[in-house]
């Protein structure tokens, strides 16, 4: 039985998430209706999961986030508002250690409960099998346990990461980027090294929905020297620049006045995931030899990029995967290391090497 925490203050919010967990038997709800009464719960109910909203009274979602990181680690799916500021600040709290984030739903409450749903219960049951660092926040932990009051962690408190120097890669390539559950912490990591004379543009297939992707090429841009955009229209792909694709919409490369492009294109029905890895990757493979892409399948649920990047590498092609002991979620790069299609597989602070290194190659 998984114990699942849902804190919203809203009582329509806390129904929709009733009803959504109504026919899973496998699944234990205790609610909070603010951030105090989740902390209270959260040492009595000693829950598995928590989703989290983050505009609360008297105590935020952000505030008490940071609280639970340190008291009793425990996964957490922020529910966020769609809006510029709510995904900003869900952005924030994957910072501080949420594993995913999903947008609250809007509309006619039939057409709520019809999207939001699969959604939650899915994200639910991934963060469910989420690894959280034992070192994540260690020194305050203990701290906490000794009866020293916790000091808060800001988001905005960046960690210095020196650049790695400049490879002369030549030629025509790209580096295609998949990646789910637990993604954007994982992303700040790998791209936060990268040096402003990278040779290959990166395009970035992040499931994650629509009013979110803006606000992490946003975040992003302001962590590296690389220059990060969304990609929301037509885009010539060009060195030293990492494209994330549109949210809730697929990805795909092709080629536009002679140079590689990447296009927004309508979610296909029949894949499960978006943007689709998979896709992604077909999509460059009818435009570029196998020998001039590169695969990194890092932290997310399922397995989307796994049989792409597997015929990548049979033809060819170099694929890094995200080691076991360091991902949120093992799902995708562990298919592909499954399949015996993984180049490379190496923990997550090793991944911007390893992608220099393999380029150099």
């Amino acid at each position: 039985m998984t114990r699942l925490l849902v804190v919203d203050d809203s009582p329509l919010m806390r129904r929709l998430m009733s009803e959504a967990f109504a026919c899973e038997a496998d699944f234990e709800l205790e609610f909070a209706r603010s951030g105090l009464e989740a902390l209270e719960k959260l040492h009595a109910f000693r829950p598995d999961v928590v989703t989290l909203d983050v505009e609360m009274p008297e105590m935020n979602g952000l505030e008490c986030l940071d609280r639970i990181m340190v008291e009793r680690p425990t996964p957490v799916v922020v529910v966020s508002a769609v809006t510029v500021q709510g995904a900003e600040e869900a952005l924030a709290a994957m910072e501080l250690g949420a594993v995913d984030v999903v947008a609250k739903p809007g509309g006619a409450l039939s057409l709520r409960m019809e999207v939001f749903a699969p959604q939650i219960v899915e994200k639910v049951r991934a963060a469910s099998r989420a690894k959280l660092p034992a070192t994540h926040r260690l020194r305050e932990r203990v701290r906490a346990k000794m009866g020293a009051a916790p000091q808060p962690q800001h988001a905005s408190r960046l960690r210095p990461s020196p650049r790695l120097a400049a490879i002369p890669a030549q030629g025509e390539g790209l580096v295609l980027v998949g990646c789910s559950t637990g993604g954007p912490p994982a992303l700040d990591v790998l791209l936060r090294p990268l040096p402003a004379s990278f040779p290959w543009p990166i395009v970035v297939a992040q499931h994650m929905p629509a009013s979110f992707t803006g606000a992490l090429a946003k975040r992003l841009n302001g962590l590296t020297a690389l220059d990060v955009v969304e990609l929301s229209r037509p885009e010539k792909l060009a060195a030293g620049c990492v494209y994330v694709a549109r949210g809730d919409a697929d990805v795909i490369v092709s080629r536009r006045g002679g140079g590689l492009a990447g296009l927004s294109a309508p979610a296909d029905a029949a894949r499960r995931w978006h943007p689709s890895v998979d896709r992604l990757v077909e999509s460059a493979l009818e435009h570029l030899p196998a020998a001039r892409i590169l695969g990194v399948l890092m932290t997310g649920m399922g397995d989307d990029g796994a049989a792409a990047m597997g015929r990548l590498f049979d033809a060819g092609g170099r694929t890094l995967a995200e080691s076991e002991e360091s991902a949120v979620v093992w799902g995708m790069p562990g298919a592909l290391v499954r399949a015996g299609c993984a180049s490379e597989v190496c923990d997550l602070d090793q991944l911007p090497r390893a992608l220099i290194a393999a380029l150099a190659a």
